[in-house]
C-alpha cells in the first residue's frame, strides 16, 4: 500500500508520519518540498503529484490555520482549505484512492450546549470555519470515498501549545485571565494520528465506512479549566510556579476581543466514530498528563 501525506510539517502531520509507516510505503510532503508539489496554493502541481505518485491513500494534512489571520486574507484560506481538498478529492474519485481529511468544530456556530452531531446543520462564524466547511462539501460532492474527522483544540508536544504557554506565563506573573465560556476538549495530535491508522486498516478492508466523523478525546473542560489543570499538574511535579491557584481569574470570550469569532460550543459527539470503528477514546487529561511529564522532565 502506497500512502502520500500532505502537510507532513505541521502537528497532525509530524505525527501521521510515525503512524503510518507501518501501514506500507510513505510518500510525506510540505509546502517547499523538493522533488513533488505540495504546496496548495498550485492546485495543478498538487494534482500532478497525485497522479505521479498514484497512491492507494490521500492523507491530508495541510490547511490554512490561523484563524484570525484567515480574516485579512480569504481566498489565501479558501483556496487551501477548500479549493485543494477538492483537487485531492476529484484525483482520490479519478484514481479510486481513499482520501483521509482533517476539518474543525469551526464549522459549528458554538450555540447551545449539546455536542454536536455529524448531521446537525453548519453555520460558520469565521473565514476558517467557513473555509474548512467548503473543503468538507467539495469532499463529499466528488464521489470519491474518504474519511473527514471533525476534531478541535489540538495540541501537540513538539513545538508551541496553550499549555506550554500558560506554564510560562505561570512562571512570570501574579495573575492570569483565562476564558471559561468556551466548552472543548484539548485533543492531542498523537491520538489522531493514531486513530486515523487504524481507521484506514478498518476501511481498506470496509469501504462502506467512507463518511465524515467527529474525533475529540473524552470529558469536557473550558480554557480555564485546562489552564488549571496544567498549572497544578506542573505545580505538583515541583515546577516553580509564581502565580497563585486563586490568582488564576475567569473571564468571558469578550475580554480577549479577537478578529475571527471562536465558538463557545466546541463539544463533539463521537458516538459514530467510536460505534463503526469500535474505538475507546481517551480522557483529554491522560494525553495532557504524558505531554506535561515528557516537557517538564526536559526542562528540569
Amino acid at each position: 500500500m502506497k500512502i502520500l501525506l500532505f502537510g507532513k510539517g505541521g502537528q497532525v502531520g509530524w505525527e501521521l508520519q510515525r503512524s503510518l509507516v507501518p501501514l506500507g510505503e510513505l510518500v510525506a510532503l510540505d509546502a517547499d518540498n523538493q522533488y513533488f508539489c505540495g504546496d496548495f496554493r498550485d492546485l495543478a502541481g498538487i494534482a500532478e503529484t497525485v497522479r505521479n505518485i498514484a497512491p492507494d491513500i490521500i492523507v491530508n494534512a495541510a490547511a490554512h490555520t490561523a484563524v484570525d489571520k484567515a480574516e485579512s486574507e480569504p481566498e489565501l484560506a479558501r483556496t487551501i482549505n477548500a479549493i485543494a481538498p477538492g483537487v485531492l478529492a476529484q484525483e482520490a474519485r479519478r484514481s479510486s484512492a481513499w482520501l483521509i481529511h482533517y476539518s474543525t468544530d469551526y464549522v459549528f456556530d458554538g450555540n447551545g450546549d449539546k455536542p454536536w452531531l455529524e448531521t446537525d446543520p453548519t453555520a460558520p462564524l469565521s473565514i476558517y470555519g467557513k473555509t474548512k466547511l467548503e473543503g468538507e462539501e467539495a469532499i463529499c460532492a466528488s464521489g470519491c470515498r474518504y474519511l473527514i474527522f471533525r476534531t478541535s483544540w489540538v495540541y501537540a508536544a513538539r513545538g508551541g501549545n496553550f499549555a506550554k504557554t500558560m506554564l510560562k506565563l505561570a512562571q512570570e506573573r501574579d495573575s492570569l485571565k483565562v476564558i471559561n465560556d468556551q466548552i472543548g476538549v484539548p485533543t492531542g495530535a498523537d491520538l489522531l494520528a493514531d486513530i486515523t491508522a487504524h481507521a484506514i486498516r478498518t476501511a481498506q478492508q470496509h469501504p462502506d465506512v467512507s463518511g465524515l466523523y467527529h474525533l475529540v478525546a473524552s470529558g469536557l473542560t473550558s480554557w480555564h479549566g485546562y489552564a488549571n489543570y496544567v498549572i497544578d499538574f506542573a505545580r505538583q511535579a515541583g515546577f516553580e510556579i509564581k502565580v497563585a491557584p486563586e490568582a488564576i481569574l475567569p473571564v468571558p470570550t469578550s475580554a480577549f476581543p479577537l478578529p475571527a469569532p471562536r465558538p463557545k460550543n466546541s463539544r463533539l459527539d463521537t458516538r459514530k466514530l467510536q460505534n463503526t470503528f469500535g474505538f475507546h477514546l481517551p480522557h483529554w487529561q491522560h494525553g495532557i498528563n504524558r505531554m506535561l511529564t515528557e516537557f517538564l522532565e526536559k526542562q528540569s
